[in-house]
C-alpha cells in the first residue's frame, strides 16, 4: 500500500519507505549535531514538521500562480517565513532548549527534505495529497531523530526525557553524546534498515515461492 497514490501510501512512503534519516540520510546536519538528548531532537523534528507541513500546504495552494523561473527563491521566502516564527515561537515557549539548538533552526531554511518535498512534490500535487506528504517526511525525520537522539542519551546520560532508564550503578558512555557517537548510532540504525529491508524481501520471496528471483 506504500507504493500507491492513496493518502495512506503518501504518507508511509514519506513517514517509513523514503525515511529521510533512515533511508534518504538527509538532513544530517541536525541529525548529527543536536540529536545528543532525546528532547533535542523531538523538538528539531517538531519544528521541522512545522516548517515543512506549512510551506507545502501554501505552495500547494499558489502552485499554478508561481511562475517556473522564480520558484526557487519563492520557495526559500516561504520557507524562511515558517521558520522565522518557528524560531519565535522556541525562543517564546522553550528558551533553554532554543539556545541550546542554536544556529540549528533558522538553517532550517535549506533544509534539502524541505526544499526537496516542495519542488518535488507540493509544486505539483494538490492541498490535501501534500500535506500527506509533508507530514509523512516530516514525522519520519522527527521520528529517526528521536530515535537516534534517544539511544544516545540512554548510552551516553543513562536517561531518555530526562528519566533513569538504566540500574545505578550504570556507567554513561562519554563517547555517545559527542559527535563520534552520533556517527556511529546512526550507521548501527542505517544497518539494522538494510538488514530489515534484506528480510523482508526474503520472506516475501519464500511466500511466492522463489519466483521473485
Amino acid at each position: 500500500m506504500a507504493d500507491d497514490d492513496s493518502l495512506f501510501g503518501t504518507f508511509i512512503r514519506g513517514c517509513w519507505v523514503q525515511n529521510p534519516v533512515l533511508r534518504l540520510l538527509l538532513g544530517m546536519c541536525p541529525t548529527l549535531a543536536v540529536t545528543n538528548t532525546a528532547v533535542n531532537g523531538l523538538v528539531m523534528g517538531g519544528a521541522t514538521l512545522f516548517v515543512l507541513v506549512c510551506s507545502a500546504m501554501l505552495i500547494s495552494l499558489f502552485r499554478r500562480f508561481i511562475p517556473a523561473k522564480v520558484r526557487i527563491p519563492i520557495f526559500i521566502v516561504v520557507v524562511a517565513t515558517f521558520v522565522t516564527i518557528a524560531d519565535y515561537m522556541l525562543a517564546a515557549f522553550i528558551p533553554e532548549i532554543h539556545k541550546i539548538l542554536g544556529i540549528f533552526v533558522p538553517l532550517i531554511v535549506v533544509n534539502c527534505i524541505i526544499l526537496g518535498r516542495i519542488e518535488a512534490f507540493a509544486s505539483k500535487n494538490g492541498v490535501v495529497q501534500s500535506l500527506a506528504d509533508a507530514l509523512g517526511s516530516g514525522l519520519g525525520f522527527t521520528l529517526g531523530l528521536l530515535v537516534l537522539a534517544s539511544i544516545r542519551e540512554a548510552l551516553g546520560f543513562g536517561t531518555i526525557f530526562g528519566y533513569a532508564v538504566f540500574w545505578a550503578g550504570f556507567k554513561p558512555m562519554l563517547v555517545m553524546v559527542l559527535p563520534p557517537g552520533a556517527f556511529l548510532t546512526l550507521g548501527f540504525l542505517i544497518g539494522f534498515m538494510n538488514w530489515y529491508d534484506q528480510r523482508q524481501a526474503k520472506l516475501a520471496c519464500v511466500e511466492c515461492g522463489g519466483e521473485c528471483e
